[in-house]
């Protein structure tokens, strides 16, 4: 006998970010939001650890979009991404000179990739919210390989100035933990806060 069908919950997901790598993992995972870009100045938020950065943004990020009237009666998702190295955290660098400056002192070491993650229901009004950590051990790209990399102009749009679904994965050496988490968004993170609003993850799917 077959097995019934997941439910579909008929729920509206928002994505509260830009990134096309963020949404490209959405998608890729059976799931289809809206994209609203919440405007949230990052340059102008705070926190004392990488940490409680990366969920201060996520949290910000998530409660602007769902104060939208378009966000009506939907679950919106907001995200934002910090690398902790040497214990500070590091976003996108200001420009190319600094790129070239952080791959140097990063090349042959490890940082940790924090993302935050927050949910909101804005049909109850509830939220939950977490962070995702993943260490990055990053290879020896030689001084020319770093200078030829910034030159594309990708380190300076991502968070910690490398990629791991782009340009930058050659000069990656591997991850412990979840690569998605790197990328922009940890699927499994997603599901488990999800569901802590009472939402399954297969009621998401699309089709």
């Amino acid at each position: 006998m077959d097995s019934p069908a997941s439910p579909r919950s008929g729920r509206r997901l928002v994505l509260a970010s830009r990134s096309p790598a963020r949404l490209s993992l959405l998608r890729r995972a059976g799931l289809d939001p809206e994209v609203i870009v919440s405007g949230v100045d990052e340059e102008a938020v705070e926190a004392p650890t990488p940490q409680a950065l990366a969920l201060v943004l996520a949290e910000a990020k998530a409660a602007a979009v769902a104060a939208r009237p378009e966000a009506a009666d939907a679950l919106v998702i907001g995200c934002d991404s910090v690398l902790e190295f040497d214990g500070v955290a590091r976003g996108k660098p200001a420009d190319a000179s600094a790129a070239i400056a952080r791959w140097k002192a990063m090349r042959g070491r490890s940082g940790v990739l924090l993302t935050g993650h927050c949910v909101i229901d804005t049909a109850s009004g509830e939220r939950v919210s977490a962070v995702g950590s993943t260490v990055v051990r990053f290879g020896e790209p030689d001084d020319a390989e770093i200078a030829a990399y910034v030159a594309t102009g990708e380190p300076l749009h991502v968070a910690g100035a490398f990629t791991l679904d782009g340009l930058g994965a050659p000069f990656v050496e591997g991850v412990d933990g979840d690569p998605g988490n790197v990328i922009g968004l940890s699927m499994p993170l997603l599901r488990r806060l999800l569901g802590a609003l009472g939402v399954g993850v297969t009621s998401l799917w699309k089709g």
